[in-house]
């Protein structure tokens, strides 16, 4: 495979992380078409792997992200701000800490950008609090799974 190919899959991979955080966006079915794209291209054993993998990760992921309640964007203060922010320390944390720190990193930066905008500490927390309870989990198991396809991605290109 080409490097050009390998950059274009990479770039519908962080199009897929990005459009987890953006409404109507389908992040997770962008990773798993990068991935079915680079799998089809590469045709080897640890490719043919990842795609199964990457197919049940993101297919329990949606599973769950289902049964979550559903999210409730309005009336909670919700900005383009914040989510380029939580994406942002998810993505910090899960390359700091490898794969668990996406999640305080995601939190971490609802918290920042909160911070920020309130001014405080309490208020911060509170509107945290808030935002999690409302759209966070649902963004942020889905961000999870997204980021363990794209991290098994990256592992099998620089050292598989």
């Amino acid at each position: 495979m080409g490097a050009w190919q390998l950059l274009m899959v990479g770039l519908v991979m962080l199009l897929g992380l990005v459009g987890v955080l953006l409404p109507g966006v389908p992040g997770p079915w962008l990773v798993w078409a990068a991935m079915l794209w680079w799998s089809m291209h590469v045709q080897s054993g640890l490719a043919w792997v990842l795609l199964v993998g990457s197919t049940v990760v993101l297919l329990v992921n949606q599973a769950v992200v289902w049964l979550l309640p559903p999210r409730r964007v309005r009336g909670v203060g919700v900005t383009r701000r914040m989510a380029m922010f939580a994406g942002a320390g998810a993505l910090a944390g899960f390359f700091v800490l490898p794969v668990l720190g996406a999640i305080p990193g995601f939190i971490g930066g609802i918290y920042g950008s909160e911070r920020h905008r309130l001014g405080g500490h309490g208020p911060a927390v509170t509107s945290t609090r808030a935002v999690m309870r409302a759209v966070g989990t649902s963004v942020l198991v889905e961000l999870f799974g997204c980021l363990l396809v794209v991290g098994a991605w990256l592992g099998a290109v620089f050292w598989g």
